[in-house]
């Protein structure tokens, strides 16, 4: 065996089991994974409750750095066995390592009261977050009531720059998105539709999927991971740089000034991009359905309108536009909430981004079960 390599020798005498340690006992000789692997098999195969009792010899160590000294240190269980020879530098080096080694907290279980003190924390937090949010939707109905006695001064700016960067510059990541969506839809539908002779009902499948369904919650969770995120970050970073206290002192409505203007543009957003996308899954459903089934394009759009009945088309952009409001409304919640540092608006925003999803696949299912007679 290389005489560097570390290990240990057991001899047993009138005295007892002694453990010799040899080798090199440092952080490069350790660093071999079959060196460590060996000493690990050897410390493991020394029960826990003897090691305390044995005799350790460490002056044969041909070296041992504080890398060597914490192993040991941990495989005495971070105190001294009752016997242990060593050289003055090793007993100084396992000193040190012992004075600066912290033993784990042992795991505390929780009391039947603790755990009730949690969940009260928890039903806190959220019936906090719900207070805050019916305030944001009362107030939002305020501005726009504000804003109807009294249009010609409301903030159309805002609303036109939020409308371009919420609408406009989401149309080529909505269409890409929606177009593989369709190619992908048809292709495995095409592959089971076959199976049953029934390649023309790919239409009406793959329409009533896509308008009505898909489309609006594929653009929904795209707005709200893209602009949902950028609305929070905004309103965030004018926490963090006391904007949002200047538009206070100075008398500015915050909710009429940055709520109600994403709000609008939102909304009238939503829908658009939701018919943008259905048009563009629409388009990779036809190419794929052509290719994989023969169905012309001519023949799918003809027989389109036939299947797919246009509430299913009023239905998706009804649900686009609670969506984009929805949407709005939890980007501005958190925004508002946000504390002035730093670490709070990346939370924010995180919890901005989860939080819009979710509410859209949960309103997105309450609409499948009220309107689960309407277009179909």
């Amino acid at each position: 065996m290389d005489e560097t390599r570390p290990h240990i020798d057991s001899q047993t005498g009138p005295e007892g089991r002694q453990l010799t340690l040899v080798g090199c006992w440092s952080a490069a000789a350790l660093a071999d994974p079959g060196a460590w692997q060996h000493v690990s098999r050897l410390l493991d195969a020394i029960a826990p409750q003897e090691r305390g009792r044995l005799r350790w010899d460490l002056r044969s160590l041909e070296r041992m750095d504080h890398t060597g000294a914490q192993v040991l240190w941990n495989a005495w269980g971070q105190q001294w066995p009752d016997q242990v020879q060593s050289l003055p530098a090793q007993r100084a080096m396992l000193d040190r390592v012992a004075r600066f080694s912290m033993a784990p907290p042992p795991p505390q279980s929780l009391t039947p009261l603790e755990r009730f003190l949690r969940l009260g924390e928890v039903v806190y937090q959220v019936v906090d977050h719900a207070r805050d949010m019916l305030a944001l939707i009362g107030q939002l109905l305020l501005d726009l009531g504000r804003l109807l006695r009294a249009p010609r001064l409301g903030p159309w700016r805002d609303v036109s720059g939020q409308l371009y960067r919420i609408g406009a510059t989401a149309l080529p990541i909505t269409a890409l998105v929606g177009f593989l969506i369709g190619v992908v839809l048809a292709y495995l539908m095409s592959q089971q539709l076959r199976k049953f002779g029934a390649d023309a009902f790919i239409v009406d499948v793959l329409g009533i999927a896509l308008i009505r369904e898909l489309a609006p919650v594929l653009a929904a969770i795209l707005i709200a991971g893209r602009s949902g995120s950028s609305i929070t970050a905004q309103i965030g970073v004018m926490r963090v740089t006391e904007e949002l206290d200047a538009m206070r002192v100075m008398g500015i409505a915050q909710g009429y000034r940055l709520v109600m203007p994403r709000a609008i543009a939102m909304a009238i957003a939503m829908p658009l991009i939701t018919v943008w996308t259905t048009l563009s899954a629409l388009l990779g459903g036809i190419l794929a359905a052509d290719l994989s089934m023969g169905i012309t394009p001519a023949y799918f759009i003809s027989a389109l309108p036939a299947t797919v009945e246009v509430a299913n088309l009023t239905l998706a952009m009804g649900k686009a536009m609670v969506f984009g409001v929805l949407i709005a409304l939890v980007g501005c919640h958190y925004g508002l909430r946000i504390k002035p540092n730093t670490e709070s608006l990346g939370e924010g925003t995180t919890a901005s981004v989860v939080s819009s999803i979710t509410v859209v696949i949960l309103v997105d299912a309450l609409f499948a079960v009220v309107f689960k007679d309407v277009g179909i």
